[in-house]
């Protein structure tokens, strides 16, 4: 028999809400379409879509979050990991949550349409159906490649901080959705050995849960071995220099390097390890993007 948690007194209605729209997500969101908005130019960013075309990024994002707390709130209930989460908690109503996603995407695309244009707010809408609806509610449900194929939604963000300032897509801007998708399987199978125990009691098929951790260890040594080249590319095509390319040889040292101690070691601490370091992984990959180009390292 599943108990439902009682409410948390201390946590007030706004950190409830902001909790809702995973904050820490969201801002790792927002760098890579920072760094997608700086690259898709050689000045800097005008001040409309960067302002803007953040800030409504921001809301459909957020909104999307909500979304994803609202359909798993049942799963959410049986997970460790997510139990305290605030509709589980009943710290806010499946009703006003909906009602709050509903604003979130609305304002975000009234932005999108009215001051950056419509091509980001057309693709904004589909990386928030592609991550609420289609990864939530199917795919997370389907198969044990749910990930994989739902990463595609998460790896938008660069391409919409690209649109809002071309009002095109180019294919540098899809090289940095590669990027992330790419990046998504192990980042997040890190994170699912982790807590394999919670995804077989709420039925989720990860890769771990359906086809075991040392599978999916292999898989996480596979995708990060195939990110190296991805992570290169940027230079190859020239749309970065040396800064980035030492940087990024350092950077994809280390995490194989994680992966590595992932795969010879059971201790499932380590997992957790690896996953945190893949978050700090993207950071500093973007980063590194961005100061290469403005200190103009390439030719």
């Amino acid at each position: 028999m599943t108990t439902i948690a009682t409410p948390a007194p201390n946590l007030s209605k706004i950190h409830a809400y902001i909790e809702l729209c995973k904050p820490n997500v969201v801002l790792l969101m927002l760098l890579t379409a920072f760094v997608g908005m700086c690259l898709a130019t050689p000045t800097f960013v005008a001040w409309k879509p960067l302002c803007f075309g953040l800030l409504g990024i921001a809301f459909t994002a957020s909104g999307a979050a909500v979304i994803n707390h609202l359909i798993d709130r049942r799963i959410d209930a049986l997970m460790h990991r997510t139990q305290s989460r605030p509709i589980p908690m009943q710290s806010i109503s499946p009703a006003n949550a909906f009602a709050f996603a509903c604003a979130l995407t609305t304002v975000g695309m009234l932005v999108l349409l009215t001051w950056v244009n419509t091509l980001t707010a057309v693709l904004s809408f589909l990386s928030l159906l592609g991550y609420a609806v289609i990864y939530t509610i199917f795919l997370k449900h389907a198969t044990p490649q749910n990930i994989v194929i739902g990463g595609a939604a998460g790896a938008m963000p660069p391409l919409l901080g690209w649109t809002s300032v071309t009002g095109h897509i180019d294919p540098h801007s899809l090289l940095l959705v590669l990027i992330i998708f790419v990046w998504t399987p192990p980042h997040f199978w890190a994170l699912a050995i982790y807590r394999v125990k919670d995804y077989a009691n709420a039925k989720i098929p990860m890769l771990p849960v359906t086809h075991g951790i040392p599978f999916t260890k292999l898989n996480i040594l596979l995708y990060t071995f195939l990110l190296i080249p991805c992570t290169i590319l940027p230079y190859v095509v020239g749309m970065s220099g040396w800064i980035y390319f030492v940087g990024i040889l350092l950077l994809n040292l280390r995490f194989v390097y994680w992966c590595v101690r992932l795969a010879c070691n059971q201790n499932k601490i380590i997992a957790f390890k690896t996953f945190k370091f893949s978050i700090y992984y993207l950071m500093i990959l973007f980063i590194l993007l961005l100061v290469d180009h403005y200190c103009g390292t390439y030719y």
